[in-house]
């Protein structure tokens, strides 16, 4: 059992940044792999960004590619999601989660999702 616990997230203009952090509790972190999903009002839940348990290894939807950075820290049993030159399209709720699968694209695939955390980009 893995819980996730994510953090960071707030109002921030077009063209801003914010860090979302995501941690994790229970089972070792270092076992799975990570990923950041969003999901917009009326819209399905998509995959934003994934990265391995080496960290060496990472994966980012088309739409965020350039503008977005996820890392992890182990030692702290953490993963971030560095965001730059948000848009109006990136307006959705956050999740991360904890999967066994190499840089998993499909939601179903990860076994554990934090709350989520709330990300407005403003005009």
């Amino acid at each position: 059992q893995v819980q996730l616990v994510e953090s960071g997230g707030g109002v921030v203009q077009v063209g801003g940044s914010l860090r979302l952090s995501c941690t994790a509790s229970g089972d070792t972190f270092s076992n799975y792999d990570m990923g950041w999903f969003r999901q917009a009002p009326g819209k399905e839940r998509e995959f934003v960004a994934a990265i391995s348990t080496s960290g060496d290894m990472t994966l980012y939807a088309d739409s965020v590619k350039g503008r977005y950075t996820i890392s992890r820290e182990d030692a702290k049993n953490t993963v971030h999601l560095q965001m730059n030159n948000l848009k109006l399209d990136d307006t959705a709720v956050y999740y991360c989660a904890a999967t066994l699968t190499l840089l998993e694209t499909v939601a179903v695939e990860y076994a554990y999702w934090g709350q989520g955390t709330q990300v407005t980009v403003s005009s």
